[in-house]
């Protein structure tokens, strides 16, 4: 799919896994994740992949995701939709993904010090997503994935967030939504 990208016809693309990544040591001076890292296993081998291809003095840059930003359709769909994931049956449901301590400054830390990386700097960012409410179904049913949820079950999400995120539309018809993502930085 990235290579069906306008503007990537000359880059390097490859395949690979962050626990074993396909470049020389020290080939780059700066490594981005995006939204990624937060869902990988063998947390310490991808720290230690990571910190084998960044140059000494090299940085990382990792967003993280953050949960909604308070008082808004990204928390209602969250509270709609949870029991609804919960109460699939347990052959549908999908497994919790990642590792726990990357969502932490300290566990973070606990990774990728040893790897050699120095402590990591955290900023938060809230990310506006207010839009028209088909708009906003659409962002939020994409952030989970809805596949663990019958057809009807996911109809019926969608029609009570649709009547209850109504209740908070702005006096233009836009639904107020908005996330936070952590930013996440760190020199090897």
């Amino acid at each position: 799919m990235a290579s069906r990208r306008p503007g990537v016809d000359r880059a390097d693309l490859r395949r690979g896994r962050a626990q074993q990544l396909p470049f020389r040591e020290g080939q780059f001076d700066g490594c981005v994740s995006h939204m990624a890292l937060m869902l990988m296993s063998e947390a310490e081998r991808v720290a230690a992949e990571l910190a084998r291809v960044l140059e000494p003095g090299g940085t990382l840059a990792v967003v993280l995701g953050g949960g909604a930003a308070g008082g808004e359709a990204c928390e209602l769909f969250l509270r709609l939709a949870k029991p609804l994931f919960l109460a699939a049956p347990a052959e549908q449901q999908i497994p919790r993904l990642g590792d726990p301590r990357l969502r932490t400054r300290d566990g973070f830390d606990a990774v990728f010090r040893p790897a050699g990386f120095g402590p990591a700097e955290w900023q938060t960012v809230r990310v506006d997503l207010t839009g028209p409410p088909d708009r906003i179904w659409r962002t939020v049913s994409t952030f989970y994935d809805l596949g663990p949820l019958d057809a009807s079950v996911t109809a019926e999400l969608r029609a009570r967030f649709e009547a209850e995120s109504a209740a908070m539309a702005l006096p233009d018809g836009r639904i107020p939504c908005a996330l936070r993502v952590l930013v996440v930085t760190a020199v090897r």
